[in-house]
């Protein structure tokens, strides 16, 4: 990933902040048959490893899990909010025109070695902690022995685990911080308009860079 300085994010926190708010990362591998995407809600943990641990699940239908090698390089991305940014939002573009359209967005790419994980007690764990997170907001949550057990058993059945040891985490978040004070506020003012509200949020969160 082509990485700029001012857009580079190095800290541990902010990176970990992302991956758990936007837990549906592009799991990107390379087998015989070549380069292949899945896309899967993934829980992070980071008390285990250097960098952290991934842990998700694929269906058994899925050839993915029959076609990593243990160990394998595989790549996560983690994608927060992102949009168009109009020359027309910035105030200095009425001044001199030197203005152009450019995108604004904030990522995490997480590397890491590929590990599967065809155990039920590992998945029925992982299914259970996944649903905790996103339920917990629900004003009644929903939880595994709210189902069956016979049906539970079913689908953890069809499913396989995977869990991912990170090896490096690389962050860009590209929200601005290239453009004067002035030119980034009219960037959130048109984005906040917009209702695009997240990615001006990101956009004030982050600081200038320095010149």
């Amino acid at each position: 990933m082509y990485l700029p300085p001012h857009f580079a994010v190095t800290d541990p926190a902010s990176l970990h902040q992302l991956m758990q708010a936007h837990p549906l990362g592009a799991l990107i591998t390379s087998g015989e048959l070549g380069l292949d995407a899945n896309h899967l809600p993934f829980e992070f943990d980071g008390d285990e490893g250097e960098h952290g641990i991934l842990r998700a699940h694929v269906a058994r239908n899925n050839p993915l899990w029959q076609e990593v090698k243990e160990g394998q390089e595989v790549l996560v991305i983690f994608r927060a909010a992102e949009g168009y940014i109009s020359p027309n939002w910035y105030p200095s573009k009425q001044a001199h025109h030197k203005q152009v359209p450019t995108w604004n967005y904030a990522v995490v790419h997480a590397h890491g070695r590929i590990r599967v994980r065809d155990d039920a007690r590992f998945v029925r764990r992982l299914l259970a902690t996944l649903t905790r997170t996103q339920e917990a907001a629900e004003p009644r949550p929903w939880k595994m022995a709210d189902a069956p057990r016979d049906y539970v058993e079913a689908m953890v059945a069809a499913v396989v685990g995977i869990e991912i040891e990170i090896t490096g985490l690389v962050g860009k978040f590209k929200l601005s911080q290239n453009k004067e004070e002035g030119d980034r506020l009219g960037v959130v003012d048109a984005l906040q308009a917009k209702g695009q509200t997240a990615l001006a949020e990101a956009m004030q969160q982050s600081p200038l860079s320095p010149r």
